[in-house]
Parts: C-alpha cells; structure tokens; sequence
C-alpha cells in the first residue's frame, strides 16, 4: 500500500524509534505513546485487518509480540497487549499493528472500563456464533 504509514516505516521512507526487527515483523516505540516504552508491532507484509493473515504470518507476527512483551515486562512490571481490529474498534491505521504497553502499579493508565450486561439468551448467543465457523 503506497500510501500506508506504517508501510513507508517498514520501507524506511519514514523513520521510526525501532526496538526489535526480524525478518517478518518490525517493532518501533508509538510516536503517540500512552506512557514510556509504549511499543508498538506490526507484520512487514501489509494486512488491513487481523482476520485477513495468512496463518504464518500472524504465527510470526505473534512470535515477535512474545519477545516485545517479555522486554517489556523486564522494562516495567505488567503488560497490555492491545489490538484493534476496525474502525469501531478504534483502528486508526489501516495495517494490522498491535500496541504492547508496559504497566507500572499506580501509573494512572485507565485503558478503558468494561461494561457489564447480562443476557438471558446465552445458549442462543452461543448457536448463532457457533455458525459462523
């Protein structure tokens, strides 16, 4: 994709803080971070979304997230390992990309809060999700 962002970092059109690259994956730190070592991995080959990866390449890909996140996890305490997939997911970039944050007790980060809701029809739920495999 000519005018992907991510595709030009990849490239080297556009320079980026790199932290770790192999021959499939490329991890640079986000230049909009949530906080300090905000690390964000992307696959060399462009996908728009997860669900469009070759089994290999998202086997690759998650391989390299791994090794993100236990240097980070050495960098802080815990980590977030965050992907958004569409744009009502809140994916901004259109390249599959994963956010691999580094978490520190009382460090502030509020990542969102989970809203409960309980369903009554959850065997229903469950068959009609079931079909879609």
């Amino acid at each position: 994709m000519n005018d992907c962002i991510f595709c030009k970092i990849i490239k080297q059109e556009i320079p980026c803080y790199k932290v770790y690259e192999d021959s499939d994956c490329l991890a640079f730190l986000d230049i909009n971070p949530m906080c300090k070592g905000h690390t964000v991995v992307i696959p060399k080959k462009h996908y728009a979304l997860i669900t469009e990866m070759e089994e290999k390449d998202l086997s690759s890909l998650m391989n390299g997230v791994q090794k993100v996140a236990k240097a980070l996890m050495d960098y802080g305490e815990s980590v977030n390992i965050i992907q958004n997939n569409g744009p009502y997911a809140g994916q901004v970039i259109n390249h599959v990309h994963i956010h691999v944050v580094p978490r520190n007790k009382d460090d502030g980060l509020h990542l969102g809060q989970w809203r409960t809701t309980k369903f009554e029809n959850m065997d229903e739920i469950k068959e009609e999700i079931k079909k879609l495999f």
